[in-house]
Formats: C-alpha cells, structure tokens, sequence
C-alpha cells in the first residue's frame, strides 16, 4: 500500500521551491526578504505584547514561511488544470475580484488552504487571474490572442500525469510529491524566449501591456512573492537603501494600532531582456518584488465601512506623496474604530474565541453574556488574519508595475458566472469562511464553560 504525503506537505515544498526559484530569477526579491526579516526581528524585540500574542497563537511560526504569489493564464482550460494542480497542494479558489473595475482586464481568485491547521503550516497563497479577452475591443487583436494561447501548454506531462494520479489515489507518494513539486515548477518558471514576433507583442502591448505579459509567453512566469511583514512603513523606508525603488504609495488602508485587511507595497518591475520569434531582440517589464502586512478580517459590515472610506480617501489622494497619502488615509479612517473591543461589540470584524485557563477551572457560570465573560478573563477574544485579497490593491499594484492607468473600456464588468465556468466549480465566499470559524471558536468556548452556544 502507498504512503500518501499530507496535502501541507507538498504544499510547503513547493512554496520553498518556489521561492527558491524566485531568488535566482530576481536576486532583488532576495534582498527585499532579508530587509522583510530584518524589520520584523526588529518589531518584535521592540514590541514585545506582540511578540507574546503571536507566540501564543502559533503566528510567529508561519510568519517566517509565508508567502503569496499571483500569475496570470489566458485560457479556462488553463484555469481549471491550474485549480486541479492546486488541489494537490491542499489550496481552493477563494474569493471572486473583479479588477475591471479599476480598469484592468482581467478577473481572479485566490487558490489558498482554508482550515486553522493548514493555515498554521504554511498559509501560501497564489492570486490567479484570467485575462478577459472579450474586452479586447479590436476583433483582430482579439482572435489573434485567441490563436496563440490556444497553441500553448503551460504544463508538463509530467505534471498532468501526477495530477491525475493525486485524483485517483487521493494524494501523492513521498517520491510522487517531489516529481510533482519539480514539474509544477515549470509552469511558473521565466522564459526569456517569446512565442511570438516583436510586431505582435507590440500591437498587444499597446492594447494594454498585461495582455502581452499573458499572451506572449509560454507559460504564466510568476510575476511576483509576497512575504509578510509586522511593520511595511518600515519597509517601504528602507526600500530606496536597499537599492529598491518601491512604488509611490502604500496600497490599501492607513497604519493603525488594530491592523484591518490588508496593506501592501512592492518595488518597481525589472526590464528584462526579450528574444522574439525572429530573433529580434526587446525588453518585457513585468516581475517585482511585493510586501504585505495583514490585519483582522472585517465582516460585511466592517468591510461596507471601510470601502466608503477609501473611496472618500481616492477622491482626496490623487497625486499625493506615499506620506501626504498617509495622512489623508489617516484623517478619513478617524471614523473606523481602532480598538479590538469596539470592533467586535460594533460587529465590524471577526474573532476568535478560546477559553482561558480561570474558565476552564471556574465552576458553574451565571453569566451568559460574551462581552461580560471576556471581561471576567473566562475567554479571550483574537482576531482573525485576513487571508485575502483587495481588488483595488491588486490593481494599484499591477497597474504601478505594468506602467500608466487602467483603461476606462475595462471598467464594471464584472462576470464572476463566467469565471466559475471557466474555473470548472465554484469559488468559496471568503466571509463565510470567517463567520464559520468565529462561530464554532465561540460555541466551543461557551460549550467548554457549561453555557449553551449563541444561536
């Protein structure tokens, strides 16, 4: 009988493989993690409730391993082999973006693990985006982009074997697991040899420079890693010493003493050298280097509050220097509460209940009320990490590292039935997720302490 490798297991090897990958292809992306770890060794020596709070639940471990990447593919079959290929790692397709909306043409999700265990093991993600060719306004651009992603395969057959194996036997051998890991990786690799002609790469280019980035290659090289930092003002300083040149601005929402969603910044895209069909020679600009710092995930409510807010902050940021933007931000986000407390008694984000030692140790409880048992010291309340992603960040940051704006013929066309199609199943709501988890947290909290689960 075949010993099978745990879902985890492949996944951090190959979230290893690929950062090693990444580091010979963009020495730079080497350079941004020792800053990355450098600032947060500092953060926690300084910061020492933090450093306790992560120790205690199990963050300081995954800190350090984490990482999220994003591709872009051309095609659904290409989608739906890649949700196959990420099914043997243990990652789902969660979350639907639409990033039309802010004139990018193209619509995502995020495959990732999504249970407490194998987010404490190693929680990479991978943003995967399709690009939305029916909004390629020319029909000659468009049936030749058609044509020629048509003609490719992105995996090997040594990758679609093994997949189709993991199908069959329910996951992979030791052995298995580290040919999967070793073909998988060719489909993220960087081609410097186009598949097509420079006049072709020119004319989609001119459509707009993330069609050429996914029509012209052989595969979806992966454009950038995104390790996780406690402090990304920080980075984004240090950033110019280290000899990186980071974009303008901090995407997402303003620093605070209760980190919400999601912040990130990156350094700006390597002009690589291009070989053409027909020898000619050119350059691609693409694959950068990308830091995030994650907070606590927001309900719908929490999440309706912050969009207002940052789409107040957009109308009075425009031109702004990455400090001007982060006083704007600051002043506008005045309205969202920054404390944990009035952000769970509001409803505004998701928590995580446990019982304390005093409230497995107490003896019958009289009181049934949450806020007045977390007071008591019975249970605690932390929040949950975001795990996601933020359209309008996404899309800041493609259009920073693709050069110029959206185009305003992309804008509102969200279609996430089609993409669903596309993808061969649907994709996990992202909130559903946090609400479950905050609920089976708080009634096994309740149930411990002898008090009937909140219904």
């Amino acid at each position: 009988m075949t010993t099978l490798v745990s879902h985890h297991e492949i996944r951090d090897r190959f979230s290893k493989a690929m950062s090693a990958m990444y580091q010979a292809e963009v020495p730079q992306y080497e350079t941004l993690l020792e800053l990355v770890a450098e600032v947060n060794r500092e953060t926690l020596e300084r910061d020492t409730e933090l450093a306790e709070r992560l120790e205690a639940h199990d963050e300081l471990n995954r800190l350090g391993v984490e990482r999220h990447g994003a591709i872009r593919v051309g095609s659904a079959e290409e989608l739906a082999m890649l949700r196959r290929l990420f099914a043997v790692m243990g990652m789902v397709p969660v979350g639907y973006y639409d990033l039309s909306e802010a004139g990018v043409p193209v619509h995502s999700t995020a495959f990732r693990p999504i249970d407490d265990e194998a987010l404490a093991r190693n929680p990479f993600r991978v943003f995967t985006s399709l690009l939305r060719l029916e909004l390629i306004e020319s029909p000659e651009l468009r049936e030749r982009a058609a044509g020629i992603l048509a003609a490719r395969d992105i995996f090997t057959s040594g990758a679609r074997e093994l997949i189709a194996l993991n199908e069959t036997q329910g996951g992979l051998s030791d052995e298995q697991a580290e040919r999967f890991v070793k073909e998988a990786l060719e489909t993220f690799r960087w081609h410097r040899d186009a598949t097509v002609d420079l006049d072709t790469y020119e004319a989609l280019h001119a459509e707009h420079r993330l069609i050429a980035d996914v029509v012209c290659f052989r595969g979806p090289h992966i454009n950038h890693l995104t390790p996780r930092t406690l402090d990304i003002d920080e980075v984004q300083r240090r950033m110019p010493a280290a000899g990186m040149n980071p974009k303008e601005v901090i995407e997402g929402p303003p620093r605070r003493a209760c980190p919400i969603l999601l912040r990130q910044t990156s350094f700006k895209a390597l002009e690589e050298p291009i070989r053409f069909a027909g020898d000619r020679q050119g350059t691609h600009t693409a694959r950068f280097g990308e830091i995030e710092q994650r907070g606590v995930a927001l309900t719908a409510k929490g999440r309706a509050l912050y969009d207002r807010l940052l789409g107040e902050s957009r109308r009075r940021t425009a031109g702004l220097t990455n400090e001007e933007h982060q006083r704007v931000l600051a002043e506008v986000f005045a309205d969202f509460p920054d404390t944990e407390a009035e952000l769970r008694r509001q409803g505004l984000a998701f928590f995580e209940y446990r019982t304390t030692e005093a409230g497995r140790e107490a003896g019958p409880i009289a009181e049934t009320e949450v806020e007045r048992l977390i007071e008591q010291g019975l249970i605690t309340a932390r929040p949950i990490t975001y795990e996601d992603f933020l359209p309008v960040s996404a899309a800041g940051i493609f259009q920073s590292n693709l050069g110029g704006d959206g185009s305003e013929a992309y804008a509102g066309h969200a279609n996430r039935e089609a993409f669903e199609e596309a993808l061969g199943a649907p994709v996990t709501d992202e909130l559903t997720l946090y609400a479950e988890r905050e609920r089976s947290s708080l009634d096994a909290a309740l149930t411990s302490l002898g008090i009937p689960p909140v219904r």
